[in-house]
């Protein structure tokens, strides 16, 4: 009997001992759940492509034309507005100038700067020359040549001309070292020689214009 009370003593004390922040209620062992796998990080999503024509007016895109409008330099009467539009590998060069020599040849040529500021138009510089060429012949295709290089103006008996030229090898709102725009169209008191380095001989400076580029509506745009 006594055996049996000091058993059940001993077992009393026993529980009480026991960590009961361990034991799950009812009495079920406790299981120690897996550790959560870390969630994966979502992929950072490839940046969106930047629109390059952002800065353009709405509707409105370089056209293939520019313009220039001459003006005489001291002491001269020569003037008169040209148009210059992208035509088979260069640009093709039309209008109307005034102020010539009666029935004469005047050279005429794009030149480097477009700076008409001079009374003399030196600020325009020498001829517009992106390939690094000699002057040369324009009516020859065969011929090393400027960027700037035209054929000479044929005045009528009034002192007119009426312009039909090409220059090679050259382009128009490019923004590349082939753009004429922002240059100077340059008509000089000589007619040019085609040979004579660097200008043929084409003496002074009689008008001067700088080239400014065109614009005209995209499809669906706003008319001007």
């Amino acid at each position: 009997m006594r055996t049996a009370l000091v058993l059940a003593i001993t077992l009393a004390l026993a529980a009480c001992g026991r960590n009961d922040d361990t034991a799950p209620a009812g009495g079920t062992t406790a299981t120690t759940p897996p550790a959560a796998t870390p969630a994966e990080t979502p992929a950072t999503p490839a940046p969106v492509g930047v629109d390059q024509d952002a800065g353009a007016a709405a509707g409105i895109q370089p056209a293939a034309t520019a313009t220039a409008t001459l003006a005489p330099t001291e002491g001269h009467e020569t003037a008169g507005t040209l148009t210059l539009a992208v035509e088979n590998g260069g640009i093709r060069v039309t209008g109307e100038i005034t102020g010539l020599n009666p029935n004469a040849e005047h050279a005429f040529h794009i030149h480097e700067h477009g700076d008409c500021s001079a009374p003399d138009a030196s600020s325009a510089g020498g001829h517009f020359n992106p390939h690094g060429q000699p002057h040369g012949d324009p009516r020859d295709p065969q011929s090393a040549q400027h960027g700037g290089d035209m054929v000479n103006l044929r005045a009528d008996g009034e002192g007119r001309a009426q312009v039909d030229a090409r220059a090679e090898g050259v382009t128009i709102g490019s923004g590349d070292a082939h753009d004429v725009v922002g240059k100077a169209v340059i008509v000089h008191e000589s007619p040019d020689d085609y040979e004579s380095q660097p200008t043929g001989n084409a003496g002074g400076r009689w008008a001067c214009g700088v080239i400014e580029a065109g614009t005209v509506p995209t499809a669906g745009g706003p008319a001007e």
